[in-house]
């Protein structure tokens, strides 16, 4: 099975979670304690998207989050690269989901074409977030809201450190257990100590040219969702057929 390296190659990342597709949303359930619900449930309250909006969903995996979105009335597009995940993912068609493969570093969406663009738990899977950062907001309306939800840091160093190594050894043991790829889960736990403090995101994230950046740490600071907003005055979405 295939793992991806820290270099975060497009097509090592893609096929590793090829590879996971089928148990993926029951390993993070199983991995999270149960949290994975409650911070989908915050990004869905964070993005705010009202019937009407259009929402863009990258790594959106087998759409898990995109549902969410859609309660409201507004409409998702569930985007991904891994096609292993969307093809999972299409197996249980919602409403108001439109599933499409596509790269956030070349997105194929028009300029200023949503209302809320989110990613969560994707960011740092890309080879170069601050060039995802400004394609998010190329596709963005202006007005339009960018949510970040990503694995962080806790306020303690030595917390965090404990943390850490708890993430090395624990991911992979339990991931053995019910998962073909278990490599795959080392790969996360290095990745999550390789990413930014939350200060740090949000200084990329201005940098990529959005405002008003804030963020929002949940389970003590395990997980962080940032928000911005893309300059100039807020437009409406028109439903999937405007992207």
């Amino acid at each position: 099975m295939t793992r991806a390296q820290l270099d975060k190659r497009p097509a090592d990342v893609a096929a590793m979670f090829d590879g996971l597709a089928d148990r993926y949303d029951l390993l993070n359930d199983v991995l999270s304690g149960g949290q994975d619900r409650y911070w989908r449930r915050v990004v869905a309250t964070t993005a705010g998207a009202t019937a009407g909006e259009l929402v863009l969903d990258l790594a959106a995996g087998t759409g898990t989050s995109s549902r969410t979105f859609t309660r409201s009335g507004a409409h998702c597009v569930a985007c991904d690269f891994s096609l292993g995940m969307l093809r999972a993912g299409a197996r249980s068609p919602a409403p108001r989901v439109a599933f499409v493969a596509g790269d956030a570093l070349d997105l194929p969406f028009r300029d200023e074409s949503f209302d809320v663009v989110t990613i969560s738990f994707g960011l740092r899977n890309l080879a170069d977030p601050d060039a995802g950062l400004a394609e998010m907001l190329r596709v963005t309306r202006p007005g339009g809201r960018l949510v970040v939800c990503e694995f962080s840091h806790l306020a303690s160093r030595r917390l965090d450190a404990a943390y850490s190594r708890y993430l090395a050894t624990a991911l992979p043991l339990v991931a053995r257990r019910l998962s073909r790829n278990a490599d795959a889960y080392s790969y996360l736990a290095e990745s999550i100590a390789a990413w930014p403090g939350q200060k740090e995101l949000a200084r990329r994230i201005w940098a990529a040219g959005w405002q008003a950046v804030s963020w929002r740490n949940l389970s003590r600071g395990v997980v962080a969702v940032h928000t911005a907003r893309r300059p100039g005055r807020p437009g409406r979405g028109s439903g999937p057929d405007s992207v």
